[in-house]
């Protein structure tokens, strides 16, 4: 033992050299390097069991489960109130209602839709948040909502309202392609995936490219900005890079919300609520 002082048998704990007493177990753990991944998160067994990915999906389904009530129709759930609260239209977005950008991420249209980017969300997260660690895996998946989010609020049509978890799905997918360079691993399977879902986005009728772009984008550059940061500064650089990000993306959204003008009107809005013949001339 490294104290040299005698212990019981029952008091030992097998260490890195032979049995030490609890004591000096305990002061080689504060004395050591711990291990951290590429990102700078504790490394170990107890880092690689999911936290955030489960509370995630707890969510999404949650809030599917209260629209599917709302709607008494679990596969037109898109009929509820809440639906019409949260989901990203631009014109209502930019009459105010800027937290649609983020609560338009927890919405699905029908169990199909939620049961693919969950399963999505589980698969890539399994993975990604060990990595990253929670709190920089939380960062990537929201500000990836946001990017999404904001894609659509940008470039979308006036006309469309937007919805799911895609956003943030396309966000850990860059992200893990962005992990996979950095690790020097062979990134053909990352980029296959994206490559299928990028078709699938294009081909199918009712999915938001724009939304899977701009998650994809936003992703990808936050986690570069993780991985890639200063060891020396890596924490702050890391906030400041997430923080930068957030910043740009509201720069844009601020920009765009000036845009609408006199477009946005409340009579258009409630006509989109009360569909008339001429409802669409937005």
């Amino acid at each position: 033992m490294r104290c040299e002082r005698p212990a019981c048998p029952e008091c030992l704990r097998e260490a890195s050299v032979g049995y030490q007493c609890v004591d000096c177990v305990n002061e080689g753990a504060r004395t050591t390097r711990q291990p951290v991944t590429v990102a700078g998160a504790q490394a170990g067994q107890t880092a690689r069991r999911l936290l955030v990915v489960p509370i995630l999906i707890a969510l999404n389904v949650a809030v599917f489960a209260y629209t599917a009530y709302e709607a008494k129709d679990i596969a037109h759930n898109e009929a509820s109130e809440l639906f019409r609260q949260w989901g990203l239209w631009p014109p209502i977005t930019a009459y105010g209602e800027w937290w649609r950008l983020i609560t338009s991420g927890f919405l699905h249209y029908g169990p199909i839709h939620l049961l693919m980017n969950m399963l999505a969300l589980f698969v890539l997260g399994r993975d990604l948040e060990p990595v990253l660690g929670r709190v920089r895996f939380t960062a990537v998946y929201l500000v990836s909502l946001l990017g999404g989010g904001a894609a659509v609020f940008l470039f979308g049509a006036r006309e469309a309202m937007v919805a799911g978890a895609s956003g943030a799905v396309f966000g850990l997918m860059g992200a893990l392609a962005v992990i996979v360079l950095r690790l020097k691993l062979n990134p053909s399977g990352a980029i296959g995936v994206i490559a299928i879902n990028l078709f699938i986005s294009v081909t199918l009728p009712g999915i938001s490219l724009l939304g899977h772009l701009g998650g994809l984008v936003v992703g990808g550059l936050t986690t570069m900005a993780l991985v890639y940061a200063p060891m020396r500064s890596r924490n702050n650089w890391q906030a400041g890079a997430i923080v930068a990000v957030v910043v740009v993306l509201a720069g844009l959204i601020l920009v765009r919300d000036a845009q609408f003008g006199e477009v946005t009107r409340l009579g258009d809005i409630v006509c989109w609520f009360e569909p008339q013949p001429d409802c669409m001339r937005l």
